[in-house]
């Protein structure tokens, strides 16, 4: 039988360590979240001149904001190693005491998703974080006795797109929060030209912006978008991303000049046309467009609140006029009861 040829895949391995590349290293290198990262460099300076271990930190926020960059960057800063897991992962004390038990004197072990921890490995956590010990079970039953193991110092940096999820313990018994918030276009205009130059991507300032502009505030969305509009750029033989190819690019993946996508529009017409503005709850706008609650308040109802598309009330959520505007939907019209029988929006 003739044996068929393998290849490696050089381009997809090229790919991964790209993707890999565009994450800062450095605070330098870091853009936006201006006040979050003076305060940890100050903080950081500190524990340096200390030599001491960081006060355990807590960042929250939407997704694709930094909150994983900001961990590595502050292990780097500390010239400390950094481990990695998330809440999920963590099933039972056991899966965390091991992880403990091996940390380096003031290393960094970085809980992603961590108000997704089971109550029982958090309330194990709780002595670990404050007194830097645990206590580990041996044996069961007339036999069974506790043993204090010690641990090194450390820092334990907890990240989380749910900060009301968390318990008030272990909230408290973060030194440093930091809430990072959207970034403004000015801040991922930098953000897309450098990832730009990392990809070896020509890229034109207005194209730069365009695409930032409509990347929701987002660093993980803009990389994304310029990544596709690359693809685009390819595909036509263009040896740079001028303008025309960047709108072309993100008409075609359906992100209008708001940084709306399809989801987003389906979330706004619901509330409009279905339930005439709001206000209504987030499970029945979950069951009208088929989509989880959780993904819709984490992922797209804070861009839009923050937008000013939507708005939270005691009753429900309500959309505004702005959002009226972008799906053109006449006012009185809707107040009229006009558009009621009309699926023509849908």
């Amino acid at each position: 039988m003739r044996k068929t040829k393998t290849t490696t895949p050089v381009r997809f391995n090229e790919d991964i360590e790209l993707e890999k590349n565009l994450r800062p290293l450095s605070f330098e290198e870091f853009v936006g979240q201006k006040k979050i990262v003076d305060n940890l460099k100050v903080f950081i300076s500190a524990a340096l001149i200390r030599k001491e271990s960081l006060d355990h930190v807590l960042l929250t926020g939407p997704p694709g904001l930094g909150k994983t960059t900001l961990a590595h960057i502050i292990a780097n800063e500390l010239g400390v190693k950094i481990k990695i897991t998330s809440g999920p992962v963590l099933e039972k004390p056991g899966d965390l005491a091991g992880i403990l038990t091996n940390l380096e004197e003031n290393s960094v072990l970085f809980i992603d998703e961590i108000h997704r921890l089971s109550p029982v490995v958090e309330e194990y956590l709780y002595s670990a974080m404050e007194d830097f010990k645990i206590d580990i079970m041996i044996d069961s039953g007339p036999n069974a006795r506790t043993v204090q193991i010690k641990l090194p110092k450390y820092t334990l940096i907890g990240a989380t797109t749910r900060a009301g999820l968390l318990t008030s313990p272990l909230r408290d018994r973060f030194g440093i929060n930091s809430r990072l918030d959207y970034y403004t276009a000015e801040d991922l205009h930098q953000i897309v030209k450098r990832s730009a130059k990392i990809l070896q991507i020509e890229i034109d300032d207005d194209a730069a912006f365009e695409i930032a502009r409509r990347s929701r505030g987002t660093p993980r969305i803009a990389n994304r978008l310029l990544k596709r509009t690359r693809d685009f750029a390819d595909v036509e033989n263009l040896n740079k991303i001028n303008l025309e190819i960047a709108q072309k690019a993100l008409r075609n993946l359906d992100v209008d000049e708001f940084g709306l996508d399809d989801m987003d529009k389906e979330i706004l017409r619901t509330i409009v046309l279905k339930y005439k503005g709001g206000p209504v709850g987030l499970n029945t706008i979950a069951v009208s467009v088929n989509e989880d609650p959780g993904t819709i308040e984490e992922v797209y109802e804070p861009f839009l609140i923050q937008q000013g598309f939507l708005k939270r009330t005691p009753r429900g959520r309500e959309t505004t006029e702005l959002a009226l505007k972008v799906l053109k939907i006449n006012k009185a019209d809707l107040l009229s009861g006009a558009l009621w029988d009309t699926e023509k929006l849908f």
